[in-house]
């Protein structure tokens, strides 16, 4: 592992500043691609969280709260609200009655999907820029 320098050179300014602004560009679309689907930024979150979580269909409360970076009264709103629209639905766990299993309603699968297409679109279009950027800041060593 390659030491840091104390000091960046101007061009590494550039370069992140760069890299924060096609970042924020991806978020901005993100947020108005929910927002075009009915839906808050974090409600698509929550959705993309609960799908894309590993090895298993559904969450517990506590790994959405975890996910998002949320108290878990407020994950458990978000998917209050969730389920009211018919997105997710909720149930005890087999194995632990004190946890809810919360799952993608066919609804939610529906949406999620739509979403998630544009996503993977709009990330091709930036990976060019994104992996110049990236390279850029932090070269692979040989």
């Amino acid at each position: 592992m390659t030491a840091l320098p104390t000091r960046l050179a101007k061009s590494q300014y550039e370069l992140l500043a760069a890299l924060r602004y096609a970042l924020r560009r991806f978020q901005r679309f993100s947020e108005e691609a929910a927002r075009d689907a009915g839906l808050t930024p974090q409600q698509h979150q929550t959705l993309l969280a609960i799908k894309g979580f590993p090895d298993r269909d559904y969450v517990s409360i506590g790994e959405i709260a975890a996910r998002l970076h949320l108290r878990h009264h407020s994950a458990v709103g978000l998917v209050d609200r969730l389920a009211r629209r018919k997105l997710v639905r909720r149930t005890p766990s087999a194995t632990d009655r004190r946890r809810q299993e919360v799952r993608l309603t066919v609804g939610g699968e529906r949406v999620l999907g739509r979403l998630s297409q544009a996503h993977v679109r709009e990330l091709r279009e930036l990976s060019p820029e994104l992996r110049h950027l990236l390279e850029s800041i932090a070269p692979r060593s040989k």
